[in-house]
């Protein structure tokens, strides 16, 4: 796994176009993949003014976002990230210029946008391999999943407390 680095450190080696970067928000990761030149491709949530950013709590509930080419020292700011080409064992990366064809054909598209189904990791993912991927939607998925049986466990156990009470008396 290559070191973490922010702009204010040492750089992650130089990534290749076509190369997916993971980014280090405080709560989360952002994704983008590299086009070249410092050049990045990634989702932002459709917003009225300035090109919002992926760190706001506001883009967890956006449901459109647009596709934007912007500096990748912008996107990261103060944050820190790495190239993370994690499925290459997976799934077969396409031809470069394939990808970059298919990411430069749409900047400044509106596309839809879930948290879990369709998100940024998603979006590079499908981009790289053909396959929209992302193993932070199916981690959130699973804790989802993980409460929901939780909570259904707590109201049975309940339900079965309130019933052997009314047995009681």
């Amino acid at each position: 796994m290559a070191a973490l680095a922010s702009f204010g450190t040492t750089h992650p080696g130089d990534p290749e176009p076509g190369d997916l970067i993971e980014i280090f928000r405080p709560a989360y990761q952002h994704w983008a993949l590299y086009l070249g030149d410092g050049y990045i491709i990634n989702v932002t949530p459709v917003d009225e003014g300035p090109p919002a950013t992926f760190a706001s709590a506001k883009s967890v509930f956006s449901r459109k976002a647009r596709v934007r080419m912007q500096l990748l020292k912008e996107v990261v700011g103060n944050d820190t990230y790495h190239i993370n080409n994690k499925y290459d064992g997976t799934y077969a990366p396409l031809p470069v210029e394939i990808i970059i064809r298919r990411a430069e054909s749409l900047i400044d598209q509106e596309v839809s946008y879930d948290l879990l189904g369709n998100n940024c990791e998603h979006f590079v993912t499908l981009l790289r391999y053909g396959e929209g991927v992302s193993d932070q939607a199916n981690r959130a998925i699973s804790a989802i999943g993980f409460v929901t049986a939780a909570a259904g466990a707590f109201s049975l156990l309940g339900l079965l407390r309130s019933r052997s009470r009314e047995t009681q008396y």
